[in-house]
């Protein structure tokens, strides 16, 4: 099976974005998955920072480590050779990526897409001008949404007696 290329995209790549691609790579690897991860932001805001402090803080409560870098999503990125899934936190963000691409990608997706939970929202919301809880909200997003993102992208059932409510 070939490897599996996914890009989270934010606006400035320093708290949604690498929060989920740190979710992501901890699910692909504790399910054996092979998958390479990446994150950047529409906007050169904050390219080579770390991610922000409070989103850090709140996904080491969780478990994952932000080590990404902040970097701007480039047009190379949106080639559909490049990665195989890239996925916007917002509207705002996706409708930027469409323009980029030059129009209308089906690899181009809204993270919402995969939320099976009718009741989140459409857009992850930004935490960046919020309190703790929004933090807490997107890392909840994401827990829920990454392993759908998983086994859409392996066709196969890699979740198997995982789950099972028994």
């Amino acid at each position: 099976m070939t490897t599996k290329r996914v890009l989270f995209v934010c606006m400035g790549n320093i708290c949604r974005s690498p929060a989920g691609e740190a979710v992501m790579q901890r699910f692909a690897t504790e399910f054996g998955v092979d998958v390479e991860v990446d994150s950047a932001g529409t906007h050169g805001y904050h390219v080579g920072d770390p991610a922000d402090a409070r989103m850090r803080a709140a996904a080491e409560a969780r478990g994952y480590e932000l080590n990404s870098r902040g970097r701007q999503v480039t047009v190379d990125d949106l080639a559909p050779n490049r990665f195989d899934l890239v996925l916007a936190m917002d509207a705002e963000n996706h409708t930027i990526l469409q323009e980029m691409a030059g129009g209308i990608k089906p690899h181009i997706r809204m993270f919402s897409d995969y939320l099976s939970d009718t009741d989140w929202p459409q857009d992850v919301p930004d935490p960046y001008y919020g309190e703790a809880e929004g933090f807490k909200m997107v890392l909840d997003m994401l827990e829920e949404g990454c392993p759908i993102i998983l086994q859409t992208l392996m066709g196969e059932d890699i979740f198997a007696g995982e789950f099972d409510d028994e």
